[in-house]
């Protein structure tokens, strides 16, 4: 038998987000999946209990948990919910060891006034956050691949500009990826 409980832990500035003003948010996820949510402040971990929830929605709660923890708003995170939405972290600490690297390759992928993470996003049409010593995706599988490719061009020295063609390039065509989804 499987365990109907989840375990996930959210750096501490981000539990508000999770709770959100009055627990709205931990309110709705609850609602939207049928599952229980139990928040440890003391050490940031949320128990998230399943037996009373769609199986597939309850499993889906830990990414949109882990998504507010890595820095996306609530909106972003419950688009999870929905059929065929995925999130992708990327770990920076792979492409850099020193903070002063990580902050550089994090400079990188947001841009100057986060013209690059936006440029990203509207090619893509993904959400990006960069938090931490992480960078986060959610979007359709087809579309977060290429994405994360891209941005590991860009943490690995590529010009901007190859990293946005490749993307380009990549991202399947909308009319290609219509025969998947039900009208």
């Amino acid at each position: 038998m499987t365990s109907q409980t989840d375990y996930v832990k959210v750096p501490e500035d981000r539990l508000a987000v999770v709770i959100g003003e009055n627990g709205k948010t931990k309110q709705k996820i609850e609602e939207k999946t049928g599952v229980d949510l139990s928040i440890n402040t003391k050490d940031s971990r949320i128990e998230i209990d399943r037996k009373n929830a769609d199986p597939v929605l309850g499993w889906k709660v830990k990414m949109v948990i882990k998504a507010i923890g890595r820095g996306f708003t609530p909106q972003k995170a419950l688009k999870l919910l929905e059929r065929r939405e995925t999130f992708e972290l990327i770990k920076i600490t792979e492409y850099a060891n020193t903070k002063d690297s990580i902050h550089r390759l994090k400079g990188r992928v947001i841009g100057s006034n986060g013209k690059s993470r936006k440029l990203l996003e509207e090619i893509s049409k993904t959400d990006i956050s960069i938090y931490g010593k992480t960078i986060g995706i959610i979007g359709k599988p087809e579309r977060v691949s290429p994405t994360i490719e891209a941005i590991k061009k860009i943490l690995n020295g590529s010009p901007h500009g190859n990293a946005y063609k490749y993307l380009k390039d990549a991202i399947p065509d909308e009319k290609e990826i219509s025969y998947v989804r039900k009208k």
